[in-house]
């Protein structure tokens, strides 16, 4: 069985299932058990974080006890109490329903379920036929196709020159970070970022370059410079944002330090 809530009550001290237990065995005096103080308890005892199933046994075991301490609320000579008893074997009743349902509903939840550990298939098996995956060919048209395969009035291959995409005389890496070490070479305190693009690297206007090649000067030097800056070779500052970027080559800032 599993762990029920411990009760803190008058004149009696332990887990709910052995409460039920002295109960039914006429061993406790329900009479001076407090609802109120068993609601409580109850109560909180609800609130942990455990299965459902646990706590609808500790609603079905609490249900089973108020309905054992409801019959002395009336008294003895009451004529309500025969309604009482009827009542009451209504309630067992409907309690042993909910357990059998319950139990169906944990015996429904172990059984293999499609989609998780059973799962469709698109075509039933046919018992007792041979399926073959090999495709049905004519071998008549089959020889046909391969005699034609040696006749010589087959047209000539296609030789045509295949596709290729128009070369676009781009600035690469590679040159960019030759570039890069060979201006720092004679710059020991350094230079800006601008000052090593193909044309200012030269002596010439790198502004002279428009479009699409322009845009590759700046963009292989600035990724040369993060590689090289990577690998220690060389050390990038900036004062502030969108500012110009000053390189330094590593051997100058080691000897400065």
């Amino acid at each position: 069985m599993t762990a029920t809530p411990r009760l803190e009550l008058e004149g009696f001290s332990g887990p709910l299932d052995l409460l039920l237990a002295l109960a039914r065995d006429h061993a406790i005096d329900l009479s001076r058990l407090s609802l109120l103080k068993f609601a409580d308890q109850l109560g909180v005892a609800l609130e942990r974080d455990v299965p459902l199933s646990q706590k609808a046994e500790w609603v079905v075991m609490a249900a089973w006890l108020l309905q054992l301490r409801s019959r002395l609320l009336l008294p003895l000579a009451d004529p309500g109490r025969l309604a009482a008893h009827a009542e009451a074997g209504e309630l067992r009743d409907r309690l042993r329903q909910l357990q059998h349902v319950q139990a169906l509903a944990a015996w429904l939840d172990a059984r293999p379920q499609l989609g998780r550990e059973i799962f469709a298939r698109g075509r039933p098996e046919f018992w007792g036929a041979t399926l073959s995956a090999e495709p049905e060919l004519d071998v008549i048209e089959f020889q046909w196709a391969a005699m034609a395969l040696f006749d010589d009035d087959l047209p000539a291959a296609d030789t045509a020159t295949r596709y290729r995409p128009h070369w676009l005389d781009l600035h690469s890496l590679p040159q960019a970070r030759l570039r890069i070490m060979r201006v720092l070479q004679g710059s020991p305190e350094g230079t800006s970022l601008g000052q090593l693009l193909p044309g200012r690297a030269e002596g010439a206007e790198a502004e002279t370059e428009t479009g699409l090649r322009r845009r590759s000067a700046w963009t292989s030097t600035f990724v040369a410079s993060l590689e090289l800056a990577k690998q220690g070779a060389v050390s990038l500052e900036q004062e502030a944002g969108f500012s110009a970027i000053h390189v330094t080559a590593a051997s100058a800032c080691s000897q400065t330090v």
